[in-house]
């Protein structure tokens, strides 16, 4: 009863407020609706929704050979895919509308003569086979290809839709590219280098393309036996490697004009054979596979690194016992890390690595440790050269992509491919976090049901397909994409990075060349 007396008493207060509420509220009403002359009425503006800022839109472009040596007769493709829900926006053939003359200079290119129609002079059709070498520019806003006939191309990567197969011209730049790279130098704006290791020694040099209006050669640099350029977009230089597979060196190659500074030759390891530049453009490494090192230029000097000059691989252990030399043949930056990762592939027949090294430079935050740090060519932090850990991969890895938010480094390991009777050693994926320095492994199939033909999609899902050749790591929200190219499979594999697992594989109508992302 005292219960139920007090909720009547405080049903009464509630009610008894509220009546004395609406009281007041008909006496303010009448007060407002009497008088005379014009009433206000308050004006009410709509709000138009303000959101978060548009984001930009991630690619994956894939470069695929529909068909295969020697029996090189369809022309290459390339596939854009949208990296928000991984569909194909488009794919056109790399057999664009026009070809020019020779652009190197050389002689003994084979390609089919104009025709006369009238009086009109017809070009030939356009032939890309075989295209084996691909980047995309620093900016991620432009892609260019080529092939070992010497054939040339680029287009646009911002709006696929936009890149039609009667609107990619193909240029015969002659000779034999072993490679190719681009960077957006001062004094030329977007510059291509082409290595030519060329069998006639006099021949051998790297090409500097300027892209504008059409690809126009500037001049060919007189590199001996050519095998990369290392540089980032704005560096003070970049450098081309030369390497005969003995002793290397480094050609210093001057931005403001381009010309190569022979004065200033740098000697690194054997058989250099890749090089990275950090996106400052301060620090340029090379990898030296033959003697397991990496050599640290300091780009603003213009020489090796005073305080590391070269940095020693560790032998890479076998599970039965004794080591095997590490073989460094790729890397990439965990910039936000301060790191940088190297792939080491061993042997080929056993499992190889990954070292994780620290590359601090000093910079204003470090002013007890550096406090003498020169802003223009910053001097090495404690620990820079230092190898933090190294990981095991698979068998015969090829490429590296570490996402950019430093957390973990993705890897394909290629296996070897079957020959004759030997059925080669599958393929995989290894997974490597560089915060707890675990590794987990996706496993590859390469049986040519899931390898060849639409057909075979879905058989094994959560496995890469082929033997992977190439990998691109790009972060995202609510989760990250890796893909995958493999050598022998006509599918992209797509990995998520929330779970580490295969979530699609994409039809790419041809054999896997290389994958790359618009944006990290």
């Amino acid at each position: 009863m005292r219960a139920a007396g007090l909720k009547q008493a405080g049903d009464w207060k509630r009610r008894g407020s509220r009546g004395f509420l609406m009281a007041g509220l008909a006496v303010t009403l009448v007060t407002l609706t009497g008088g005379c002359g014009n009433q206000y009425r308050p004006v009410v503006s709509a709000i138009n929704p303000v959101g978060p800022a548009g984001q930009p839109i991630k690619y994956a472009v894939a470069i695929s050979n529909p068909s295969t040596y020697p029996n090189n007769v369809v022309t290459g493709l390339v596939t854009f895919v949208d990296v928000s829900g991984d569909t194909i926006i488009s794919t056109p053939s790399l057999g664009g509308t026009s070809i020019s003359s020779p652009l190197l200079g050389e002689t003994g290119v084979a390609f089919p003569a104009p025709t006369t129609a009238g009086t009109a002079t017809v070009a030939p059709a356009p032939v890309f086979v075989n295209p084996n070498y691909f980047v995309l520019s620093d900016s991620g806003s432009e892609a260019f290809v080529v092939n070992d006939q010497g054939s040339f191309t680029d287009f646009g990567v911002s709006s696929p839709t936009s890149v039609l197969t009667q609107n990619i011209v193909v240029t015969q730049v002659g000779g034999t590219p072993s490679g190719i790279q681009t960077f957006s130098l001062p004094t030329t704006g977007t510059t291509v280098f082409i290595p030519e290791p060329n069998p006639t020694p006099s021949l051998q040099s790297i090409s500097e393309l300027e892209i504008g209006a059409g690809p126009s050669l500037l001049q060919n640099l007189a590199v001996p036996n050519p095998v990369y350029v290392v540089g980032t977009d704005s560096a003070l230089r970049v450098y081309g490697i030369s390497s005969n597979g003995g002793a290397g060196t480094v050609y210093p190659i001057e931005n403001t004009p381009v010309s190569i500074d022979t004065g200033n030759l740098i000697q690194v390891g054997t058989n250099p054979v890749y090089g990275v530049m950090t996106a400052d453009g301060n620090r340029a490494f090379i990898l030296n596979k033959g003697s397991g090192t990496v050599s640290v230029i300091n780009v603003p000097s213009n020489g090796l690194d005073a305080g590391a000059p070269t940095i020693t691989l560790p032998q890479i252990a076998l599970a039965g016992g004794g080591t095997t030399t590490p073989n460094p043949v790729w890397a990439d930056f965990a910039t936000i890390n301060s790191e940088m990762v190297v792939l080491n592939q061993g042997d080929g027949v056993h499992p190889g690595s990954l070292s994780v090294i620290s590359i601090p430079l000093c910079n204003a935050n470090t002013p007890v440790i550096n406090p003498n740090c020169n802003a223009t060519n910053p001097v090495d932090a404690a620990g820079f050269g230092t190898v933090l850990f190294t990981a095991p991969v698979g068998i015969n890895p090829t490429m590296v992509s570490v996402l950019a938010d430093g957390s973990r480094a993705y890897v394909v390991n290629q296996g070897t491919l079957p020959v004759g009777n030997s059925p080669g050693v599958e393929g995989s994926v290894s997974i490597v976090n560089l915060i707890n320095e675990q590794v987990i492994t996706i496993p590859a199939i390469s049986n040519a049901s899931v390898t060849l033909t639409a057909s075979g999609t879905g058989s094994t899902p959560t496995e890469v397909y082929g033997h992977p050749n190439t990998i691109a790591a790009t972060t995202g929200d609510p989760t990250g994409k890796v893909y995958v190219t493999s050598s022998d499979s006509k599918f992209l594999t797509v990995i998520e990075t929330d779970t580490d697992t295969v979530d699609t594989h994409i039809s790419l109508q041809g054999l896997g060349v290389r994958v790359l992302v618009n944006a990290k």
